[in-house]
């Protein structure tokens, strides 16, 4: 059945498929994912992991055929890992030390708790973005012990040119709020996702389409072969993109399919 599919369809999740106002997936992109799940091979290409357990409601509503997980550090398909990167031990090292020194937050949350340097940015983020802050902080440099795909950045865009500069080895792409950014290792993305999961399907670039709103996606949005941004994505993603359609809130996922034909 799959090799007879039309296209493959990457949908980004956070303020794409989710809307962060509600929680919710709003009911149109759902009716779009439904329809086009006739000829269209369904991907969630996220910065999550979307095996944990805050994303797996949202995973088994869209029950996509395929995941890129963590900004292509681990693609599965049907649940099957088809591929998976580790971060360098030394790389990351090398990362606590400088957040820990210089009072920056990177770290990543687990189900078991979260562990970042500079816990207090985070806490403050917290307050700023929702009102409020739930975290279980323990030691960050148990990572070490820890198979470690990708880290975040908690913060403004005024500690990401200073990373940048510091660690070119990695890529720090923004999240459409601003307000903090993946880290990744630059062998990493979800465009090196993309063409793994063409090369599964036996499909061309050219039968891809790529949804998104932030700055991880703009490699996915670049690559495929139709890259449509959000009408709330930031401006570099809207200045690439083949298409903008509207806002998460405003039937943005189901406009786009109407547009292109495919539902």
């Amino acid at each position: 059945m799959e090799r007879e599919k039309k296209r493959i369809v990457s949908f980004d999740l956070d303020m794409t498929l989710l809307d962060h106002k509600t929680w919710k997936i709003p009911e149109s992109a759902m009716e779009a994912v439904e329809l086009l799940r006739r000829d269209s091979v369904i991907v969630v290409g996220s910065g999550r992991n979307m095996d944990l357990a805050l994303s797996v409601e949202y995973r088994d509503q869209i029950r996509p055929d395929a995941i890129i997980h963590m900004n292509g550090t681990r693609v599965t398909v049907k649940g099957k890992t088809l591929y998976e990167h580790i971060m360098d031990k030394e790389r990351l090292r090398r990362l606590l030390a400088y957040g820990e020194e210089r009072g920056i937050a990177l770290g990543v949350s687990m189900e078991n708790g979260d562990y970042y340097t500079a816990p207090e940015v985070v806490e403050r983020m917290d307050l700023l973005r929702w009102g409020e802050t739930s975290r279980r902080f323990e030691d960050p440099w148990k990572l070490m012990e820890m198979p470690v795909r990708t880290l975040v950045y908690v913060g403004g865009p005024e500690n990401v040119a200073e990373l940048e500069a510091h660690f070119p080895e990695f890529k720090f792409p923004l999240f459409s709020g601003k307000m903090g950014a993946d880290v990744v290792e630059k062998e990493a993305s979800k465009a090196e996702g993309l063409k793994r999961l063409c090369q599964y399907y036996g499909m061309e670039l050219g039968q891809t389409a790529a949804f998104g709103d932030s700055m991880n996606d703009y490699e996915i949005v670049s690559l495929a072969g139709i890259g449509i941004a959000m009408g709330n994505a930031v401006e570099e993603l809207k200045t690439i993109a083949d298409y903008v359609t509207d806002a998460v809130d405003q039937d943005g996922v189901w406009n786009a399919c109407r547009h292109f034909g495919w539902i």
